[in-house]
C-alpha cells in the first residue's frame, strides 16, 4: 500500500511512528516492506540562525523515525549537550531565545553547506536521511523558500509588525495575539520533486493531527498540492488535532483564533472542507476523538480513541483511519 501523510511538528512525527506500526513496519529505522510511506513535511518553521539553515519539522521527523530523538522533549537529539549554546550566550550572540544542541548543529552544518553548494532542500533531506534510515520518504513540501510569519503588535512599541513564526512560537510562546499568519513565499513556490507524483500514486492520504494552520496549512499553501489532493484517486482522511476543545499538543488554539476558526473538531473539519462539495475542500473522512462530535457536510465522520500515548495507541488510531478510507494493508 502507498500512503501519503501531510505532517509537521512533534505530533506529526509521532503519528508517522503509528503509520509504520499499522503497516507492520518497525516503528524506527528501515527494513524491507511491501508498503511505501511518503511524508510531505511542513517547511514553514524553517529559519536561518547563526548562519545555519534550521528545518525543525524535517529534523524532528528524521530523528524520531531514525531512533535519534530526545523522547522526553519530543525534539532535538538524544544525549544532547549544549556547549556551543553556552558559548554563544557568553558572546551575547542573538538570538538568545533559540537554543541549538551540539549534535543537532552537525545536521544544520551539513544542510547549510549543501544548500550553499546549490543542492535543493529535497536532495539535502535525502542525503541526511541516508544516515538515519527513517523507513519513510521525507519530502519537504517545496524546495522553495516558504516561511511562516506572524503579524503582531510589538510589545514595546505597540506597532504592528511581522515576526518569524519561530520568534512568535518559541520566544513569545504564542502569547502575542496574532492578527494574521502568512506563509511567505508560498504563492511563488512549487511542490518539491516527487510531491505531486506521490499524491497521484497514493492509495490513501492522511492529514496528520498536526497544527492545521502552520503545519498542514502551510503544506497546503504551496500551489499544486491542494489541487493534487482534490483530483487524486486516493481517499483523503483527516485526523483531528483537537480533543474536547483543546489542542492535542502545542498551541494550535492560538493559530486557529488568528484565522477565525473555533478550537473544536467540527470547526477544524469544516476548515479543511469536503472534497465532495464545490470549492477547495479536501476531506473524504474525518476522524475525531471518542466523545467529540462533528458535522462536516459531505464528509464521513467517525470517532475513535485519539490520544497518542504510545506507538500501539497511535497505530490503532491509524488503523481506524485506514478503515474509514476503506483500505486494508
Amino acid at each position: 500500500m502507498k500512503v501519503v501523510v501531510l505532517v509537521g511538528g512533534v505530533g506529526g512525527a509521532r503519528f508517522l511512528l503509528g503509520v509504520k506500526a499499522a503497516l507492520g513496519m518497525p516503528a524506527t529505522g528501515s527494513a524491507p516492506s511491501p508498503h511505501q510511506v511518503t511524508a510531505l513535511v511542513n517547511t514553514g518553521d524553517d529559519v536561518w540562525m547563526h548562519g545555519l539553515r534550521i528545518c525543525p519539522d524535517l529534523d524532528t521527523c528524521m530523528y524520531t523515525l531514525g531512533g535519534g530523538i530526545d523522547t522526553e522533549r519530543g525534539w532535538g537529539r538524544a544525549g544532547e549537550s549544549w556547549t556551543v549554546k553556552d558559548e554563544l550566550a557568553a558572546y551575547g550572540a542573538d538570538p538568545t531565545w533559540f537554543g541549538l544542541g551540539d549534535r543537532d548543529i552537525a545536521t544544520h552544518l551539513v544542510r547549510s553547506r549543501m544548500l550553499r553548494a546549490g543542492f535543493p532542500l529535497s536532495a539535502v533531506t535525502e542525503a541526511l536521511c541516508d544516515r538515519w534510515q527513517p523507513g519513510v520518504t521525507l519530502l519537504p513540501a517545496s524546495d522553495d523558500r516558504v516561511e511562516t510569519h506572524v503579524a503582531v503588535d510589538d510589545p514595546e512599541t505597540g506597532e504592528r509588525r511581522a515576526i518569524h513564526f519561530q520568534e512568535w512560537w518559541v520566544r513569545h510562546r504564542a502569547g502575542l495575539p496574532a492578527h494574521a499568519i502568512v506563509a511567505v513565499g508560498a504563492e511563488e513556490a512549487k511542490p518539491a520533486p516527487g510531491v505531486v507524483e506521490a499524491i497521484a500514486d497514493a492509495d490513501v492520504v492522511l492529514l496528520a493531527p498536526s497544527n492545521p494552520v502552520v503545519s498542514v496549512g502551510t503544506v497546503l499553501a504551496v500551489p499544486g498540492i491542494r489541487a493534487a489532493l482534490r483530483e487524486g484517486r486516493a481517499p483523503v482522511i483527516g485526523i483531528s488535532p483537537i480533543i474536547d476543545g483543546r489542542p492535542l499538543r502545542g498551541m494550535a488554539d492560538a493559530c486557529l483564533t488568528a484565522i477565525g476558526v473555533e478550537t473544536t473538531a467540527e470547526a477544524v473539519g469544516r476548515h479543511y472542507g469536503s472534497r465532495a462539495e464545490p470549492g477547495d475542500g479536501l476531506l473524504d473522512g474525518w476522524l475525531v476523538h471518542t466523545g467529540d462530535t462533528a458535522d462536516v457536510p459531505g464528509v464521513k465522520v467517525v470517532s475513535a480513541p485519539m490520544l497518542m500515548s504510545d506507538v500501539d495507541a497511535t497505530s490503532a488510531m491509524v488503523a481506524e483511519a485506514f478503515s474509514l478510507a476503506g483500505v486494508t494493508p
